[in-house]
């Protein structure tokens, strides 16, 4: 069965027999019918309610952790323990990150109303014979629609009539250049919709002509509507960092709840009382839950944030500065992001010969050069210099400068050719005596300029067309029988290397000519061509290498065409050879889910794609395993940015749509930028690292010197008087440490060569085997001198398990306490790194690290100068001799560590 014909595909008059309409607008009566079964042309979201949305941010494993060190430290407050500041600042970080999440959700919300907002408000309509300025979300299926220059589409509509109309649909196809439209049907099934001529899109704009459309299509029915579909289709894609985190504290809640109560188990079955052994096991979560993970994960990330955003990357959603240390694929965007977005003349063929032409964008700078020799202005041959004269002034941009900064008027191929000129010196003004605009029927721009002696008629335009209308042409100095097919040849050549190209040419009129008309263009002739191409970016060329280097594939997708993108994909080295395979929207469209996968493993260019396709592709290489990264500054990206691993928007040339759909927006939409922020990427993922495997293993320590402390209890009666920490220590550990050390971690300088390795696997879980065994033996490290100095000094206050000295017994745990926290400060500063001995860089390299250990101990003494404070932290002076036996306690934690790097080196 015949797929059914696609709005391009039926002539103007089948459009009309199917919506039942006619040239002279629809009746009152029809329109309400009309709108009853389509509704209103505008895009309805459904908003969940804003408490809902706050409750949601709760549902996290995360928090369930910190709401169980509320719970727990609220109890202990309960008890008589004075924990109610610990309790409200535990349950504070919950709420935070819960605000927090509350507005990050809304950014998807906020895409849909911004393409809501893309929709104009009035046009002007043919009803019942009248025109009529309508509202557009009144507008119906056949309604016909007036439009003029600079106009914005209302709705989806199929032109009948037209004349030199262009349209701007680069936030829809991602073409830079206006689309030309006409009334003509097309045969091709599955066209994108930059190659749909005959339709006009809602959302996009009239930027030249004028012309009559039947609307075929109103609010989500319309182009703009289907991407708002799948926008709201997509789910938010949980990024690499947030699947680890919700992994581990899934382990982590099992486990820390696991051994909690085991221990309480184990304090019954020794015949300890039951208030002993609850208060035990609660101490031994408090121990183990990192209160501050969430804070310090937030902290890291902003961080890289911040770095980031002075390489020009902004990040609009924190997991998303991890994200970029694990991507493995970047999918770009070409105009503007690959290449400078400047139209630059790179070839001309005049008097018979081939001269290229250097430089990039609109910056008057550059050579001609002939066989490989430069040539200057003196050596030019006149047909060369006739054909910069004739693009320079068969033109209607205009070229400005201002602080060394050139910036254009106009059309961008137009501009193009004013470079061009000035390149070689020609710096030319003159008075315009008459003009014919470019129009599509003609296909050329004539001029007509006053000269001393005779007028010059100066004409630039389709190859094809021009040359019909030429019978000489110009070699050195002599005019000559023009040879159609051997200047056709040449004009191939250069769009076979994507070049745009325009044919130049020119006639002497008398000086009484003052006026131009169709008769007078003929008898032309043909001076030169001049190709012209969109060039990539020099920073571009080396990030992409840089890209290769470090593991990272790079894919360009673009609405241009294929040729222009496959010539543009060599030369930025994303593919080896043009005659590399490349997709373009209608194969894609045809494609299978399995077919596409597989032609992705092969193919790096995609050209002519439609907004469904961009998605495809996207979700294919998600399948794959691959983390994705994909820029876009059109309406059309939205449902791919929100879908990747990580979006990526333009911030110069980027729709607020696409703005609002990314996870990251580039100040100057340059390729290299991601580049940059990969890097920060991967530095954020080390400096997270080495902060959980400093902070997970100092509350393993912990955990188990409280749980050793029960299980010693029944041979050692001090354990049973009283554990070595408190609970309210403990969590003025993890705190304090939180801050003081595991903070200026995060500050650690970035180490060379960070592009030069694969990508990190996204797949890789935060409790491997080096966590565990980390966790292990630096937790062996901490609770093992804990136990040595509270047994040393606390054994005499206890006598057949009765507290004897009270005082003694608080100096103890105060002792103990102060030897977990030099334990923790010989650890501290091996993990700096997590593989690199200590001994391989300088102890001053971090003196964020040296002021956090001395603000550490600082806040150990406040219970010195604030009694009031030893009181609620249950700690008591000592005798100073007891610090021989104390400070030895800085190296335990520091060995373990640099001996398990040394081992780990070695094998």
């Amino acid at each position: 069965m015949p797929e059914p014909m696609q709005w391009y595909q039926k002539s103007v008059e089948q459009c009309f027999q199917e919506l039942k309409a006619n040239r002279e607008g629809l009746m009152p009566t029809e329109i309400q019918k009309r709108l009853e079964i389509h509704g209103y042309n505008e895009l309805e979201f459904k908003k969940p309610s804003i408490l809902m949305r706050f409750l949601r941010q709760f549902h996290n494993p995360l928090v369930y952790i910190l709401l169980a060190a509320g719970l727990i430290t609220g109890v202990l407050t309960y008890t008589g323990e004075e924990m109610l500041a610990d309790t409200i600042v535990i349950m504070g970080v919950v709420i935070l990150n819960a605000i927090l999440g509350f507005f990050q959700e809304g950014k998807a919300e906020n895409a849909l109303l911004a393409l809501k907002n893309m929709i104009v408000s009035e046009c002007t309509v043919l009803r019942d014979g009248e025109r009529k300025l309508l509202p557009t979300r009144e507008l119906v299926p056949g309604d016909v629609v007036f439009l003029q220059s600079g106009d914005s589409i209302p709705a989806d509509l199929r032109f009948f009539h037209t004349k030199d109309a262009r349209a701007d649909e680069s936030s829809l196809t991602g073409e830079s250049l206006p689309t030309r439209k006409n009334t003509e049907p097309l045969e091709k099934p599955n066209l994108p919709p930059g190659d749909q001529t005959c339709i006009a899109f809602s959302g996009t704009f009239l930027v030249g002509g004028a012309a009559q459309g039947i609307v075929i299509h109103t609010g989500e029915q319309t182009e703009f509507g289907k991407i708002a579909s799948m926008v709201k289709q997509s789910k938010p894609v949980v990024t690499p960092l947030q699947k680890k985190i919700t992994e581990f504290t899934q382990v982590l809640i099992i486990a820390i709840l696991g051994v909690g109560t085991v221990n309480f188990f184990l304090g019954s079955l020794f015949g300890y009382s039951l208030i002993y052994s609850f208060l035990a096991s609660v101490s031994l979560i408090v121990a183990a839950i990192p209160e501050m993970l969430p804070m310090i994960v937030t902290a890291i990330l902003a961080l890289a944030a911040t770095s980031m955003a002075k390489k020009n990357a902004l990040i609009r959603r924190l997991p998303a500065a991890e994200t970029l240390g694990c991507t493995t694929v970047i999918c770009s965007d070409k105009t503007g992001t690959l290449t400078k977005n400047e139209m630059t003349v790179k070839k001309i063929y005049a008097g018979g010969k081939n001269y290229e032409v250097s430089g990039v964008g609109y910056e008057p700078t550059g050579d001609f050069i002939l066989r490989g020799e430069k040539i200057e202005m003196p050596q030019f041959d006149l047909a060369l210099q006739e054909t910069l004269k004739t693009g320079s002034l068969c033109n209607n941009a205009d070229l400005k400068c201002k602080d060394n900064q050139f910036s254009i008027l106009g059309d961008p191929t137009e501009a193009s050719l004013i470079v061009t000129a000035e390149k070689a010196g020609l710096r030319l003004s003159a008075n315009r005596l008459d003009e014919i605009p470019f129009n599509s029927e003609n296909m050329y721009m004539v001029t007509l300029i006053e000269g001393i002696n005779e007028n010059i008629l100066y004409t630039k335009g389709s190859p094809e067309r021009l040359l019909a209308l030429c019978s000489t042409q110009l070699i050195e100095v002599s005019v000559e029988e023009l040879i159609q097919e051997r200047v056709l040849l040449e004009a191939e050549a250069m769009a076979q290397q994507a070049l745009r190209v325009l044919a130049m040419a020119y006639k002497r009129v008398p000086k009484e000519k003052t006026s131009l008309s169709e008769q007078d263009i003929q008898g032309l002739t043909f001076l030169g061509l001049q190709g012209m191409i969109d060039p990539p970016r020099e920073d571009a060329i080396e990030a992409i290498q840089q890209c290769k280097t470090a593991g990272i594939r790079s894919i360009m997708i673009t609405g241009d065409h294929v040729l222009t993108a496959k010539a543009i994909a060599k030369q930025l080295g994303i593919i080896k050879q043009e005659q590399e395979s490349a997709l373009i929207g209608e194969q894609i469209s045809v494609m299978s889910d399995e077919e596409l996968s597989e032609a992705i493993l092969e193919t790096s260019v995609f050209a002519r794609v439609a907004p469904e396709h961009k998605l495809r592709i996207a979700q294919q290489l998600q399948q794959q395993g691959h983390v994705v990264a994909m820029t876009g500054d059109g309406v059309n990206d939205a449902p791919a940015l929100k879908a990747a691993d990580i979006g990526i928007a333009m911030g110069i040339t980027g729709t607020e749509v696409s703005k609002e759909a990314s996870a990251m927006v580039l100040t100057d939409d340059n390729f290299s930028s991601i580049v940059g922020a990969v890097e920060e990427g991967r530095h954020a993922w080390n400096n997270l690292e080495k902060a959980i495997l400093y902070t997970l293993p100092t509350n393993g320590g912990q955990a188990l010197l409280v749980m050793g402390a029960v299980l010693l209890a029944p041979f050692v009666p001090l354990f049973s008087a009283r554990l070595p920490l408190e609970p309210v220590q403990i969590l003025w550990v993890n705190l304090f440490d939180s801050v003081f050390l595991t903070m200026p971690l995060m500050m650690e300088p970035k180490h060379k060569n960070i592009l030069a390795s694969l990508p990190r696997d996204s797949k890789v879980k935060i409790a491997d085997s080096l966590f565990l065994q980390r966790v292990i033996f630096i937790g062996l490290a901490i609770a093992i001198p804990g136990f040595f100095v509270y047994y040393h000094f606390g054994n005499p206050a206890v006598v057949q398990g009765v507290i004897v000295d009270p005082l003694l017994l608080t100096q103890a745990q105060t002792a103990a306490f102060w030897a977990v926290l030099l334990v923790h400060f010989g650890f501290v500063i091996s993990a700096r790194s997590v593989y690199k001995s200590a001994f391989s860089f300088s102890p001053f390299s971090n003196k964020w690290l040296l002021l956090g250990i001395l603000a550490s101990i600082l806040s150990r003494l406040l219970p010195t100068f604030v009694p009031s404070v030893g009181v609620l932290f249950r700690t008591a002076e000592f005798p100073v001799e007891w610090w021989l036996v104390i400070l030895p306690c800085l190296l335990p934690g520091f060995i373990v560590l640099e001996l398990d790097k040394y081992l780990r080196s070695r094998s």
